[in-house]
């Protein structure tokens, strides 16, 4: 992932916020190099119309698998909590996160750990590599401070009244592997929005991302 220009790049962002133009998509800037490959991403729709960036295998058919093994749901890279997000929300966001995933993908799979994978030999088997990808906040006046490089996104947005909203983006990146080849067959790369934040006071909870992690979890369940 680039960094060595993260403030203009927080500055293009935010213009881009204000003409109301923002992209929708995660762009390749903006990935984080937890995904072994971006090169073959495209646009696509989630089953319930979201857009993301998104490859699958030729031929690829989840109902070819019988068991998941979730090897990672967890931040990349580690956070540093702030001073608008704390340690216990971003544990609160990375238990709910992995909790809900894991459910959704248990309605359609035999779910195990990493552990449980040796034992899997000669079963159709699936494993999921997940990450919340980073977070990133920008203060009034739109000189940014960091967190952790990518990820939330707190966007300075100015109102017909001229009162300043803050948004909120949450970027999940995921990869399912052939458990018998070691090779990608799915990956996803995902930015969603959380709920708005009246000022840089405003502390980001779980709640603020909620949202964004039940719909994610809707289309697990319905792909």
């Amino acid at each position: 992932m680039k960094r060595s220009s993260h403030a203009v790049t927080g500055l293009l962002l935010a213009a881009l916020v204000l003409g109301g133009c923002a992209s929708k998509v995660t762009q390749p800037d903006e990935y984080s190099g937890f995904l072994s490959s971006y090169s073959q991403l495209r646009e696509a729709k989630s089953p319930t119309g979201q857009p993301v960036m998104r490859w699958m295998a030729p031929g690829f058919n989840l109902d070819s698998y019988n068991h998941l093994v979730v090897q990672s749901i967890d931040f990349y890279p580690a956070p540093s909590p702030s001073e608008q997000i704390n340690a216990p929300a971003l544990e609160q966001l990375r238990a709910y996160t992995a909790q809900q995933v894991t459910s959704a993908f248990s309605k359609r799979f035999v779910v195990h750990g990493p552990a449980d994978l040796a034992a899997l030999q000669g079963e159709r088997v699936l494993i999921l590599r997940s990450a919340i990808t980073g977070v990133d906040t920008k203060a009034e006046g739109l000189k940014p401070y960091e967190i952790i490089p990518i990820a939330l996104v707190t966007a300075a947005a100015t109102t017909a009244s001229g009162a300043r909203d803050r948004t909120t983006e949450l970027f999940i990146e995921a990869e399912l592997l052939d458990a018998s080849t070691g090779k990608p067959v799915m990956q996803v790369v995902r930015k969603g929005y959380g709920k708005e934040l009246e000022n840089r006071e405003e502390q980001v909870t779980l709640n603020t991302l909620k949202g964004v992690i039940d719909g994610i979890v809707r289309d697990i369940e319905r792909f």
